[in-house]
């Protein structure tokens, strides 16, 4: 089988089991800014996190497929596309708390900075913000969307932040504090 099929040579592409769309569709937009995340995470892989990090990231790698596949099919419930559900924001929330229970409280504002580690996963936070816009304006043209994969989104991106100051601290890098500029 070849990797290209020249179907989308028009600006045209397939969502599964359903129409024909154009690339730049708020569908499309949202489900390969999702893709764009999982890549992202598996560069923040690359750079070794500690084992129960990386396992952690995994598990939402795997997850980020399954809001991708969501998002790709019109009638997720009718094809067996909708496979995220309240365990996996539990889950989310739950690998929240337990990192956050590391972490001294935040008094300020942080750059986002630090480890290549925490550094990528403060680049995957943003994406994942972004991924979230995405997904509230695929919303409003379709409001039968389901708001689980936002709200899964929503979660990962404080999990995401909340891992990178962990990633620093676990280096011995302390929060850098952005600094107001003075005023002119």
């Amino acid at each position: 089988m070849k990797i290209y099929t020249k179907t989308g040579d028009t600006g045209q592409t397939g969502l599964f089991a359903g129409p024909r769309v154009s690339k730049n569709h708020p569908r499309i937009e949202s489900y390969g800014t999702v893709d764009e995340l999982n890549a992202t995470i598996g560069l923040t892989r690359s750079f070794a996190p500690p084992a129960e990090m990386d396992s952690l990231l995994e598990t939402i790698q795997h997850g980020l497929f399954a809001v991708g596949a969501e998002l790709a099919t019109p009638d997720p419930q009718t094809h067996g596309t909708s496979m995220i559900g309240e365990s996996a924001i539990t889950g989310l929330e739950a690998a929240i708390d337990e990192n956050e229970a590391k972490l001294s409280p935040l008094t300020q504002f942080i750059l986002p900075t630090g480890t290549r580690v925490a550094a990528s996963l403060h680049v995957a936070r943003s994406v994942c913000r972004r991924a979230e816009r995405c997904l509230v304006a695929l919303q409003q043209t379709e409001p039968a969307v389901s708001l689980v994969p936002l709200r899964y989104l929503n979660r990962l991106s404080d999990l995401l932040f909340v891992l990178a100051r962990v990633a620093n601290q676990e280096s011995g890098i302390p929060d850098a504090g952005w600094q107001k500029p003075a005023a002119d």
